[in-house]
């Protein structure tokens, strides 16, 4: 059997986060130029050419290997925890498709999107390997059926899950996305610059999104009022892009990134990387994702792009993607 082959972009979250969790509005554009890739192929019986990986030739758990080499795993579906979230990936599929009996296969899994950084890689990954498996299965599955599996894998990356990296990883376009709402692509009839710096601190973004939901537990009329401030930014935001604006999203941005302060879901090094950006002229800077580490994310004009990158490297960026988004909702590398 032919290898079958998926991959999906990393994600950056331009407004809403942690508030999405709450029911609010946020919006994300997929980013491109850091991409999951999943590679499904049957495993050959022993003693024929090609064999990759000699495993039992009998259908089960025990006959697929899951292959990632870039967390240094290789072992098989049986040995992997249901919860791990490569297995529970694999699992649902086979939920989905109605296969009792794997057959005898190996799930190859490499990334370029940094781990824990805020940039979607859980989701890129789980939408990979769901598209390469169940195509490998033979009944390659819908959009809507994908996103939806990946998000049950979002479980177990980040607690309470808003749903906005699946939907946006799985679409590969630009994003309005409000919990218990469908998935609206945006309209972009302007293009914009947007320079994505990785921090280099670890997101642990389960843990973030877990002490935000004690903080809302404890407080919850004051939470609300600051998930409700940050929906409406999401909101003015979403007037600017579509009407062809988008180069006034900069103080939106930074009211945004202010208020993500003060939810204490930001980080001393992502306020300087904000401030750096600031004071070499972006337009527009924040946090982007879970936060206390991971990315952040400055709104440029394309002349000045090349400016606020070292400004940001200067302020000790582990390292700096440039990206922009297109008129047609499309993601064009640079």
């Amino acid at each position: 059997m032919p290898a079958f082959t998926a991959s999906a972009p990393g994600k950056i979250i331009l407004f809403g986060e942690h508030a999405v969790v709450y029911g609010q509005p946020a919006i994300a554009v997929p980013l491109s130029q850091v991409r999951a890739r999943a590679v499904v192929t049957a495993n050959l019986p022993a003693g024929q050419k090609g064999i990759a990986h000699p495993v039992s030739p009998q259908p089960g758990l025990s006959s697929v290997i899951v292959d990632a080499p870039d967390i240094s795993l290789r072992t098989t579906l049986a040995d992997l925890p249901a919860q791990h979230p490569l297995a529970r990936a694999v699992l649902l599929v086979f939920e989905a498709l109605g296969v009792s009996q794997p057959p005898s296969c190996s799930v190859r899994i490499r990334s370029t999107i940094p781990l824990a950084s805020g940039l979607g890689s859980g989701a890129a990954v789980s939408v990979a390997v769901i598209r390469a498996l169940s195509a490998f299965l033979g009944h390659p599955l819908p959009l809507e059926q994908v996103s939806a599996l990946a998000f049950e894998v979002e479980k177990i990356h980040h607690g309470t899950p808003s749903g906005i990296d699946n939907s946006v990883v799985t679409f590969n376009k630009p994003v309005y996305y409000q919990r218990g709402r469908p998935v609206e692509i945006l309209k972009l009839p302007a293009a914009f610059h947007i320079l994505v710096a990785n921090s280099g601190v670890p997101s642990p973004t389960a843990v973030v999104v877990g002490d935000v939901r004690r903080g809302w537990q404890a407080d919850p009329s004051g939470y609300e009022a600051q998930f409700a401030a940050i929906g409406d930014l999401s909101r003015q935001a979403r007037q600017l892009i579509e009407s062809g604006s988008p180069h006034s999203l900069g103080p939106l941005m930074f009211q945004n990134h202010a208020l993500l302060s003060q939810l204490d879901v930001s980080y001393p090094q992502l306020d300087a990387l904000v401030e750096a950006a600031r004071d070499s002229g972006a337009l527009g800077a924040k946090m982007s994702g879970g936060g206390r580490g991971g990315a952040m994310i400055a709104l440029v004009q394309e002349q000045n792009a090349a400016r606020v990158a070292a400004a940001l490297q200067e302020a000790g960026a582990a390292n700096v993607i440039r990206t922009k988004v297109g008129k047609s909702g499309k993601q064009v590398d640079k």
